[in-house]
């Protein structure tokens, strides 16, 4: 089977790094993710071969070095076998190692690189309006804009309990997990999530698809670490248009 990437070439060029967002992961993780949720998805098959290095640098308009990092990655992941002389072979054993393993928003189309746009970090009193958890009054508060490749599909509101840690905002990244394992020193295990459709906020950023108070899906979810108390809440405003919720069981 001949391999192309799901995404067109111009989607799947990572951001030259004069442009790039400063709280945008490497780009040869952004790489490895993406190869990763491919291989969720099952456009990437336990046992295929990926087509030559060079050309999978071209496709991706980055140079073979950065790709090789990126295959690294998933070889230490125990994703990709490479095999001197025959090439390098992906071995499906699921993501939970993935930065977005837990990410469930995807494209229409399949697929997709999340990224986020940062619109705040707050370190604050909890509002009697959020469901208990965690073991403090006080948390981190972060409001995003969330991306999958260049389309925009939704806003979160996340709030981390302070018994966890406190959010530094100058060294959170795209992924708050990665942020979490090695910024805070724990790692999300577990998450219960609830799906339902709820109208935007009020604080819905202006270059949002919708309007605030429109009616889009919505996402709860309570996160655990190694603790008995979920130490992370938090709600998901996504455009049905543009994204669908998808949960695949192994």
């Amino acid at each position: 089977m001949v391999y192309q990437f799901f995404l067109r070439p111009s989607e799947a060029t990572p951001v030259p790094p004069a442009n790039r967002n400063p709280n945008a992961l490497p780009v040869y993780i952004q790489i490895a993710e993406l190869l990763i949720r491919d291989i969720a998805a099952g456009r990437l098959i336990d046992g295929e071969r990926l087509p030559p290095e060079r050309e999978m640098a071209v496709e991706l308009n980055v140079s073979v070095g950065t790709l090789r990092k990126s295959l690294a990655e998933l070889e230490k992941k125990g994703m990709l076998e490479r095999i001197q002389g025959s090439g390098n072979y992906v071995r499906e054993t699921g993501t939970q190692n993935s930065v977005y393993a837990m990410f469930r928003l995807e494209l229409h189309a399949g697929g997709g690189l999340p990224r986020a746009d940062l619109l705040s970090v707050d370190a604050l009193q909890k509002p009697s309006d959020l469901p208990k958890f965690g073991t403090s009054d006080l948390g981190s508060r972060v409001r995003r804009m969330r991306y999958l490749n260049d389309t925009i599909i939704a806003i979160e509101e996340i709030w981390l309990d302070e018994s966890a840690g406190l959010i530094d905002r100058n060294l959170l990244s795209d992924s708050l997990y990665r942020y979490y394992q090695r910024q805070l020193g724990f790692w999300v295990t577990r998450a219960e999530d609830r799906v339902s459709v709820q109208p935007l906020p009020d604080w819905t950023p202006p270059g949002f698809t919708k309007p605030p108070g429109e009616t889009v899906g919505y996402i709860e979810r309570f996160s655990w670490s190694e603790k008995a108390e979920p130490v992370e809440f938090s709600k998901t405003w996504f455009d049905p248009d543009r994204a669908t919720y998808v949960q695949r069981l192994k």
